[in-house]
């Protein structure tokens, strides 16, 4: 096991090359894009004031279109780093919303996306992988593909809603 002097001397090389800073710089970038995004195309949805950067483990911004928000729920868009991949989840806006809704998803036939067998340390209500190691070549594409795919899956939550 590495000691933490260890492991930042090779997070220091890592940085000296460039290829991460820039990596994770033009991440940073698309994904403040995308949210921007889906805040164009869907001017009624309250949007989170901050994207989270984490600790290069995951990435997040939320947002609740009204239906959703009146029941204390929102959808979080997330780059899940280790997984390489985009997911968004259906969360509560507390852990009482949250296991509330995830006991109703659970005890239902709905099975349009994955509802977590157990939510004990997950924030997830329902899942659905976006993009899985997505091609950063054609960002206008990706996104594109990444917002119909969000707003089917905002379609498919919120008509269990209404």
């Amino acid at each position: 096991m590495n000691t933490f002097n260890k492991n930042i001397q090779a997070y220091k090389k890592q940085l000296e090359k460039g290829d991460i800073s820039a990596g994770y710089k033009g991440l940073m970038e698309f994904i403040t894009d995308f949210k921007n995004q889906i805040k164009n195309e869907n001017p009624t949805h309250t949007m989170s004031g901050q994207t989270h950067y984490g600790f290069m483990d995951i990435t997040f911004f939320s947002f609740m279109p009204e239906v959703l928000k009146r029941e204390k729920l929102k959808i979080v868009v997330i780059f899940n780093h280790a997984e390489f991949q985009f997911e968004l989840w259906l969360c509560g806006q507390n852990k009482q919303i949250q296991q509330k809704y995830w006991e109703l998803f659970r005890g239902s036939d709905w099975d349009k996306y994955n509802i977590p067998s157990k939510i004990d340390d997950r924030h997830s209500i329902v899942e659905h992988v976006l993009a899985k190691n997505p091609d950063f070549d054609d960002l206008t594409a990706l996104g594109d593909q990444m917002s119909n795919d969000t707003a089917k899956f905002v379609e498919d939550i919120v008509k269990v809603f209404i």
